[in-house]
């Protein structure tokens, strides 16, 4: 099963939202964390679960949900509603997750979520307002990406994790083979060649950064 998260923050496009969510076969167990419940009903979804401490949510947008499903937590509290909502699919065993939002804004916040990516359960994919960022682990069946962005598409490789790094690349303009990967070493601004792009993790975990495209 597929988690989805939509949490505060700039999103996706309610349309390319609902166009990602549509094209998806898998069932797909939906969470809003507070505010994140406006963007999930803007693009056609109402979620299984609302969580979070209601600060920055309009309370009458959760009249129509069951008492059950909203899950209130105290404002001072030690997780953030996006990882509360991270916990409630996890609950629920979903084998995948998505972010949808949590762009712009509080940088704390971005950062916040960033370090999600960085835990052994980590999310997989993650959509901002203009953003398509992928996670890639050579530990686990997500360790490679096969995308096809129109040519000339702007690529950012950054690796998460303690590394060691390893990775292979095709349809790229600078190949990310053989590169000395560390922490402060990323590929910024790398540039499609091909309709058909690839990149595999060898060693370690990585973030792709694509602006969102049809696919």
């Amino acid at each position: 099963m597929l988690g989805i998260i939509f949490t505060g923050g700039e999103g996706p496009h309610p349309q390319i939202a609902k166009r990602i969510i549509k094209k998806e076969t898998r069932d797909v167990f939906f969470v809003a964390a507070d505010s994140g419940l406006a963007a999930a009903e803007e693009a056609g979804i109402k979620p299984h679960c609302i969580i979070g401490d209601m600060d920055s949510v309009d309370v009458s947008r959760l009249k129509p949900y069951p008492a059950e499903c909203v899950i209130r937590h105290a404002r001072d509290k030690d997780y953030t509603d996006t990882e509360l909502a991270l916990q409630k699919i996890t609950e629920n065993r979903c084998d995948e997750i998505w972010i949808f939002g949590g762009g712009e804004g509080r940088i704390d916040h971005l950062l916040a979520i960033r370090s999600l990516f960085e835990r052994d359960l980590f999310p997989g994919r993650w959509l901002t307002k203009t953003e398509d960022i992928r996670c890639i682990d050579a530990e686990t069946e997500k360790n490679e990406l096969v995308l096809y962005p129109p040519k000339g598409t702007k690529v950012s490789v950054f690796p998460l994790g303690s590394g060691p790094w390893e990775t292979k690349s095709s349809g790229l303009k600078w190949q990310l083979s053989g590169l000395s990967w560390d922490r402060m070493f990323f590929s910024l601004s790398n540039v499609t060649l091909d309709s058909e792009i690839k990149i595999k993790a060898e060693k370690g975990r990585f973030f792709v950064i694509l602006p969102h495209f049809n696919n």
